[in-house]
């Protein structure tokens, strides 16, 4: 863990106890300051004093005595509307930060000789690909990295920094905007479309939030800025025109004067004196598709920015694992591969799987984002049927009633997983692929997303196995027919 020394000495409310708070509670105790900890729920807040954090009802506190609120990125502190905790901030002029904001002040306060790097993720979608690429990447190169932030371990909970280390932090919306601190020796915006919009009021406001990522940015850091869509285009000109940092735009789909491309599924670099080959991604596994493709340029693009080797880094590109509930294959029963993307919790998201596979036998639906799954209806011809799930399931099937898509309303997902099998199997398709890729929240049957695909994975390979008893009974009957 890391302790936040920087705050000693100072009284510090914290609400929301998940993941993040509690780490940022314990690593506020362990600084030497005095916490304040709250949750509007009785299970978070008595999970957190087990784990020695100390618990004190901020609605009732003097606000005049407290110096920052810790408020867990997932509440509001503006829109749609102030959670009372951030109300009362507001009234009593006490800033509001996220747990990132104090790892910033703990980094910037480590003497620059010993300072780590730090590597900062950000975008709509692709963040957790990119960010577990990268730290797989430097490992894979001999460095001491670690990944937090809005991905696995939260960023206090991380090993403590010194000289020579690397951290590897995803960053959301919601992260940035409570973030005043970080410097980014490479820092990755990756694209941009509509999310959160809830939260940020407008488009503007959700771009100006994920720019943040380059905020205290020195001329000799670097800033890796996807240009496959208009706003990482515009983003570009901005950050050329204020020669803040070093840009390196990337591209899955066309060339690149002086940036990281990727063409006929191949990386290119022209960040040196030539065009160089990195690799052949196709030989990538674990990184199917054009939105694969833009992740690996990013991370090429980043980890190349710190003076690592060019060929090192592409022979651990093509060593990547994949992530998990992000395209991850679990495996197959018979012809059928069962693909796990339950962290596609857009629209956006699903898009990218179902543009990667063309026989598709697609589960989908939970709690829906604004436009439902309407941007995905050029997609619609890759689907041979759709089972639907969760609350979205009615308003999903009138979406692809109207482009004579056919579609069975599952209701839940172990009976998805069932009848999409079935068909599947009965096809004769030549590659079938039951995808999870819910386009939605997960918030109506699962608590989080990685439970969803964790119970699609369980679902998923309670079939394989099933099927390869049966394949194993039926060559033995076979056998012992020719026997007899």
């Amino acid at each position: 863990m890391i302790k936040a020394a920087q705050f000693a000495g100072q009284t510090l409310a914290v609400f929301g106890l998940g993941r993040s708070g509690i780490t940022a509670a314990l690593s506020l105790q362990a600084g030497g300051a005095t916490v304040l900890a709250w949750d509007d729920r009785e299970e978070a807040r008595q999970s957190a004093e087990s784990q020695g954090v100390d618990i004190a009802d901020i609605s009732q506190s003097d606000w005049s005595q407290i110096d920052a609120l810790v408020l867990s990125p997932g509440v509001p502190h503006i829109l749609p509307e102030p959670h009372w905790s951030a109300a009362l901030a507001t009234q009593a002029d006490v800033p509001i930060i996220c747990d990132i904001e104090i790892f910033a002040r703990e980094v910037a306060a480590v003497p620059e000789e010993n300072r780590p790097k730090i590597i900062a993720i950000t975008g709509t979608n692709g963040k957790s690909t990119t960010t577990a690429l990268i730290g797989h990447i430097l490992n894979s190169c001999g460095k001491d990295a670690q990944i937090g932030g809005n991905i696995g371990r939260g960023v206090l909970d991380l090993d403590r920094m010194h000289s020579g280390s690397y951290f590897v932090v995803e960053l959301s919306s919601y992260q940035l905007e409570r973030t005043y601190s970080l410097r980014a020796n490479a820092a990755v915006y990756l694209n941009l479309s509509p999310d959160h919009l809830d939260r940020h009021g407008d488009m503007e406001g959700y771009a100006q939030a994920k720019n943040r990522v380059f905020l205290n940015q020195l001329k000799e850091d670097a800033a890796i800025i996807g240009t496959d869509d208009e706003n990482g285009q515009d983003l570009l000109c901005e950050m050329k025109a204020e020669k803040k940092a070093v840009t390196i735009p990337i591209s899955a789909k066309r060339s690149i004067g002086s940036g990281v491309f990727v063409l006929g599924g191949k990386l290119f670099s022209t960040l040196g004196k030539r065009v160089e080959e990195v690799c052949n991604l196709s030989k990538a596994k674990a990184l199917e598709g054009q939105h694969n493709w833009q992740n690996a340029a990013a991370a090429f693009a980043a980890v190349q920015s710190l003076g690592l080797n060019p060929r090192d880094i592409g022979k651990a590109i093509l060593s990547f694992p994949g992530l998990s509930h992000r395209m991850e294959t679990i495996g197959k029963a018979g012809k059928v591969r069962f693909v796990n993307d339950s962290k596609a919790t857009n629209a956006d998201a699903a898009k990218q799987a179902l543009n990667s596979y063309d026989e598709i036998y697609w589960i989908a639906g939970g709690v829906a984002k604004e436009g439902g799954i309407e941007p995905l209806k050029p997609l619609f011809k890759n689907i041979q049927k759709a089972y639907l799930i969760g609350e979205a399931a009615k308003p999903f099937a009138r979406t692809l009633s109207k482009s004579d898509t056919p579609y069975k309303l599952s209701g839940e997902l172990r009976m998805a997983v069932l009848c999409a099998t079935r068909d599947a199997l009965e096809s004769g398709a030549h590659n079938p692929i039951v995808l999870l890729s819910p386009a939605c929240a997960s918030f109506d049957q699962f608590a989080n997303f990685e439970i969803r695909g964790d119970a699609f994975r369980d679902c998923a390979q309670k079939v394989i196995d099933l099927f390869d008893s049966e394949m194993k009974a039926k060559r033995r009957a076979a056998k012992n027919a020719i026997a007899s």
